[in-house]
């Protein structure tokens, strides 16, 4: 099948080269032309606007950092998609927003499937991404094979909103992690502890996560550079207290792991990269967080 792909971020761009390497035919849009050439000399079709694209392909898939940059892409293209195409939407966006774009992709007589992913762009690079799916089964089952190129584990949740719901869960737990594993491993460094040795027990221990595993070792190695920033950050956890509030759930750790977050956005900006809220600790107490042998990006 012949899809286009919207948005070519830091995720959007490594998963559709992951088309790409599967053989499909892909046409590519993005503001960021720079990115579009990067997908251009990997084989992809250019097109000059978000609509051209649309009157080109059978299916869109949009990756976009926000709900209003999603919304204004929807306005732009579903008057122009083929009737019994398909809208594929992998940015994370709130649940609301996503029942309201299947209705719209609806009405336009297109069919949506909300399916972003969790695991990083390292991940995505190896294909190993998993995928989280809402919509009906026939899409899923049309699509199944561009989801299986794009990741290595495919969950459908249930209906559109469903995926919506889960990814937040993900990213609230791994912001969890994140600022708790930088106290732990400042606990460490205060305590006079080999934070090599300290990275690696606790990776075999109970308090392990993936979050220590992955991003653990940018910290020690001070790029902090995970390819995902703040504001994303705080943009799911304001989607968590959404979700607490809608549930009736209490969430005293997610909030506490947001006030942290929007101190590092205050002090560093919301383009650093949400390791920040580690090297906010660092700050604070005037103790870096660094040990030898760790990389600067994660592969």
């Amino acid at each position: 099948m012949h899809y286009g792909f919207i948005g070519l971020g830091n995720l959007g761009g490594q998963l559709a080269v992951r088309l790409l390497d599967a053989g499909f035919e892909l046409t590519v849009f993005d503001l960021d032309r720079t990115a579009m050439e990067t997908l251009v000399s990997a084989g992809a079709d250019p097109a000059e606007s978000c609509v051209d694209l649309a009157q080109r392909v059978e299916h869109v898939i949009t990756c976009l950092p926000s709900p209003p940059a999603s919304s204004a892409v929807q306005d732009d293209i579903l008057a122009h998609m083929t009737r019994g195409a398909s809208l594929i939407e992998m940015s994370t966006v709130g649940q609301d927003d996503i029942i309201r774009s299947a209705a719209r992709a609806e009405a336009h007589g297109v069919g949506f499937l909300e399916l972003p992913v969790t695991g990083g762009v390292h991940l995505a690079a190896r294909g190993e991404l998993t995928l989280l799916a809402g919509g009906s089964e026939t899409l899923i089952a049309l699509h199944e094979p561009a989801m299986q190129a794009m990741g290595k584990k495919v969950f459908h949740m249930g209906a559109v909103g469903t995926a919506s719901l889960i990814k937040v869960i993900t990213n609230m737990l791994a912001f969890v992690h994140l600022a708790a594993g930088g106290e732990a491993m400042m606990l460490a460094a205060r305590g006079g502890l080999d934070l090599t040795t300290a990275w690696q027990a606790i990776a075999a221990s109970s308090g392990n996560s993936f979050v220590h595993e992955t991003e653990g070792q940018l910290i020690l190695n001070g790029s902090y550079d995970i390819g995902f920033t703040l504001d994303l950050a705080l943009k799911d956890l304001g989607f968590a207290q959404q979700f607490g509030a809608t549930f009736d759930v209490p969430l005293p750790l997610a909030q506490t792991a947001q006030q942290r977050f929007e101190a590092a956005q205050a002090r560093y900006g919301g383009d650093a990269q949400s390791p920040f809220v580690v090297k906010l600790l660092e700050d604070e107490l005037n103790t870096e967080l660094r040990a030898p042998g760790f990389p600067d990006k994660l592969t």
